[in-house]
């Protein structure tokens, strides 16, 4: 899925992925590019494969639906609609495993970007990972909901020693396990030639972020970036589906 967006917002072109990888037999990741509207997003589901792919389902559904106005938008009002996003997916994922309680447990992990007039806002829940790659260096822009993260936080664990620990799958948060969902938010500016990826855990569980950056810098078209990126998770394994979105800033704001 390829598109571009201008209107009073930075010129971004983006291209998402998803790929069910060489283990599963369904793909409970979900994405959506909209270049209309200037948002991207990353979904993985949780709790079990049908349940979990409804819950990303939600969450794309619910959040298309919200950025579904008018595109020329402040920081302020961008930050309202992301919240806003959230909140009405935990929402009808709750609803829905009221009605349907063998579905208990299930939610999703989710990566929203929204781009505004002032610059970029991120929405994120759980542990699938937004990125931003300036001037050849990548940053994490967002930090694992995970029982393995809180570990490396207290300098219990290495980050090495987290992508084989028998409980690195297990979440803190995700949206649709709790009434309210907790949400953190991240803003900034944008600069021309900024690279956002937005992935689910399919990716950085198997392809470090060194090999993650050298892909970003290659001098090739985003499709051909992410198709490299699904690649190398599965020549590492693809134990998982590994879902990846790249937005490229043209012009900045």
């Amino acid at each position: 899925m390829l598109g571009r967006w201008r209107k009073q917002m930075p010129e971004i072109t983006s291209f998402g992925k998803s790929d069910v990888g060489l283990k599963r037999a369904n793909n409970e990741d979900a994405f959506v590019v909209s270049p209309e509207q200037g948002f991207c997003l990353v979904a993985d589901g949780v709790g079990g494969a049908a349940a979990g792919e409804l819950a990303s389902g939600i969450f794309a559904q619910t959040t298309s639906e919200v950025f579904s106005g008018p595109d020329r938008r402040s920081e302020k009002k961008t930050v309202h609609l992301v919240q806003k996003a959230f909140g009405w997916a935990n929402e009808r994922i709750l609803a829905h495993v009221k009605e349907n309680p063998s579905h208990e447990g299930m939610g999703c992990t989710a990566e929203l970007v929204a781009f505004s007039s002032e610059g970029f806002v991120l929405g994120h829940v759980g542990d699938s990972r937004t990125y931003r790659l300036r001037q050849g260096q990548l940053k994490q822009l967002s930090r694992d909901h995970s029982f393995v993260q809180d570990q490396i936080d207290q300098g219990l664990i290495t980050s090495a020693e987290a992508r084989n620990h028998p409980m690195r799958n297990l979440l803190l948060r995700a949206v649709g396990n709790e009434e309210n969902v907790a949400l953190d938010l991240v803003r900034g500016k944008v600069l021309p030639g900024d690279m956002f990826l937005l992935c689910s855990d399919g990716l950085t569980d198997l392809v470090d972020d060194t090999m993650i950056r050298d892909v970003l810098s290659l001098t090739t078209p985003l499709s051909q970036k992410a198709e490299e990126l699904v690649a190398l998770a599965n020549s590492a394994g693809g134990y998982d589906n590994t879902t990846v979105v790249l937005s490229e800033v043209m012009h900045g704001t």
